[in-house]
């Protein structure tokens, strides 16, 4: 565990690209972290083992996985990243919010987090959401961000009895996903840890041809690396 004397933070993992990249960014910066991962009832599973190992390779102090079933089964649903919904291939299907959006997903994460670094006497919150090769979420733009975090600090007794203000970091947001990688890369990450695609071939590989492995791979290609990952 770590000392009194460290400055707590709760770093979203669920053990991609960016959240991995995320975490790596506020360990370097002196940042005891603990990461919260959430079981939410999403198909591609293996990002919950791929979640356990970047927060044992990163050297979290702590790393929770949350089960909270956002599935149709859980009564939820409405995504083809939990249920029975073709994942869209080779470019998106339509201009507006895809199908792999999870409702709220962010906002139901964020505020799962809150009341973990209130407990904890943390204020420092890191998510690694994206607004520039991003798949047009709307939970992963600047507006969001900015409106959560004055959420924050006016529901929690944390920030209204004025021992904190809480701030939600989003590192990666202005970023490009070749900016994103040569900086987890300048940390010592190993991407191969990781797992981004929405839709996995039966050996749990990356299918290649989903947003999140098209956006992943020309990312690699811009930042002059090579994906660790193999794919199809």
């Amino acid at each position: 565990m770590s000392g009194t004397g460290e400055k707590r933070a709760v770093v979203l993992l669920s053990g991609g690209l960016d959240s991995t990249t995320t975490l790596a960014v506020a360990r370097d910066g002196g940042l005891a972290c603990y990461a919260l991962t959430f079981d939410y009832g999403q198909r591609h599973r293996q990002e919950l083992t791929a979640a356990r190992s970047v927060a044992e390779a990163l050297g979290a102090v702590e790393h929770r996985i949350v089960k909270l079933d956002l599935s149709a089964a859980g009564g939820f649903g409405r995504s083809a990243l939990t249920d029975a919904i073709d994942v869209p291939k080779d470019g998106p299907a339509d201009e507006g919010v895809p199908v792999t959006y999870v409702p709220a997903r962010n906002t139901i994460f964020l505020s799962v987090a809150l009341g973990y670094a209130e407990v904890m006497g943390s204020f420092d919150i890191f998510i690694g959401v994206n607004a520039v090769d991003y798949s047009g979420y709307p939970d992963c733009r600047p507006a969001f961000v900015q409106a959560f975090e004055a959420l924050a600090n006016v529901a929690t007794a944390g920030a209204v009895e004025g021992r904190g203000r809480y701030v939600i970091h989003a590192p990666l947001i202005e970023l490009t996903k070749a900016q994103i990688i040569r900086t987890g890369l300048a940390l010592g990450v190993d991407y191969g840890l990781t797992r981004s695609c929405y839709d996995p071939v039966p050996d749990g590989g990356p299918c290649g041809r989903c947003d999140a492995c098209r956006l992943r791979l020309a990312g690699f290609a811009q930042a002059g690396a090579t994906d660790p990952l193999t794919y199809p």
